[in-house]
């Protein structure tokens, strides 16, 4: 990539987000189960708990893609990446601004400006490499 923008750091922090949201859930290990399965009748199956629904797992390359993304965003304070994140997982600009006590634009300035600080840090960062 030659150049980061504001627009393809938020997409890839999105990604980032989605993917975590696809990951299985955590467990502890060791613990099971010894009740049987009960078998249910048809009618009482209708009254059961909706299954949930469990995305297919992200693959080995999105999940590289995802820890890229986490490292990026220890570049950030800690406030920053609160607001990041809650962006990231597509929260409202008015729910964003109730959580940081502050106004939606207010809000959507110190997004910017996170990103703005992401895009220059990778720029930065990728340009040194380059010579």
């Amino acid at each position: 990539m030659t150049e980061w923008c504001t627009d393809t750091v938020a997409a890839r922090l999105e990604e980032a987000a989605n993917t975590g949201r696809r990951l299985p859930p955590v467990r502890v290990q060791g613990y099971y189960t010894v009740w049987p399965v009960f078998v249910r009748q048809e009618w009482e199956t209708l009254a059961a708990d909706e299954k949930v629904y469990r995305p297919f797992p992200p693959s080995p390359k999105d999940i590289d893609r995802m820890l890229e993304v986490m490292r990026w965003v220890q570049w950030l304070e800690v406030e920053q990446r609160h607001l990041v994140w809650m962006r990231a997982k597509r929260y409202g600009w008015r729910e964003i601004g109730i959580r940081f006590a502050c106004c939606t634009k207010t809000a959507q300035r110190h997004w910017q400006k996170a990103l703005q600080t992401l895009a220059d840090h990778l720029n930065g960062h990728s340009k040194s490499q380059g010579s």
